[in-house]
């Protein structure tokens, strides 16, 4: 039998630590870092991702705190963005500085978690969108895209008659692959 987690908000990524594996790079590989995908990421939708949706899958009662949801999100959207399978994912996450950093991560060692933590939390998405219809990776899609129209004064009540052309282009993208093309093209 699997253990039950407490859920927990991640505020860790609010409080940067004093010193850092990323601190530690020389200044023009860190700026480079910052304006890299691996920056827009970490600004556009990891720190825009409010996990307190996702409390629902985890005990009310007192247990060991959850990995961070907005991570555990983040790597679901970055693995189908690459077309990383599980085992790539989790290499990205390990030894990529780039990964890490649009994860909130700033030194190497920190934020390890089993694999089963993941699978896990795929399960009670799975179990609940099953028991409830409703789809928590598509609503938090929806939160944070909710945030960059406001955030960037986007009006979406009018579309423009060159938008009607790429329509069929567009259906074809799932959601991931969107949100992957507007952070790409934000950076």
């Amino acid at each position: 039998m699997k253990a039950k987690s407490m859920f927990k908000k991640n505020q860790r990524n609010k409080q940067l630590p004093l010193t850092s594996n990323v601190e530690e790079l020389p200044q023009k590989l860190r700026k480079r870092l910052d304006t890299s995908w691996s920056g827009a990421f970490y600004r556009e939708f990891f720190c825009r991702l409010d996990g307190t949706s996702f409390a629902v899958l985890y005990a009310d009662c007192p247990s060991r705190p959850n990995i961070p949801v907005n991570v555990l999100v983040g790597l679901e959207y970055l693995k189908a963005g690459n077309g990383w399978t599980d085992e790539e994912m989790l290499d990205e996450f390990g030894y990529n500085t780039q990964v890490r950093y649009a994860l909130g991560y700033r030194q190497l060692g920190e934020g390890d978690f089993e694999p089963r933590a993941l699978y896990y939390f795929r399960e009670r998405l799975s179990r609940y969108m099953q028991e409830t219809g409703i789809n928590l990776l598509e609503k938090a899609f929806e939160q944070v895209t909710d945030e960059q129209l406001k955030a960037f004064k986007l009006k979406t009540g009018k579309q423009r008659m060159d938008s009607t052309q790429i329509a069929s282009n567009i259906r074809e993208m799932g959601c991931l692959q969107l949100l992957v093309e507007v952070i790409q093209r934000v950076h």
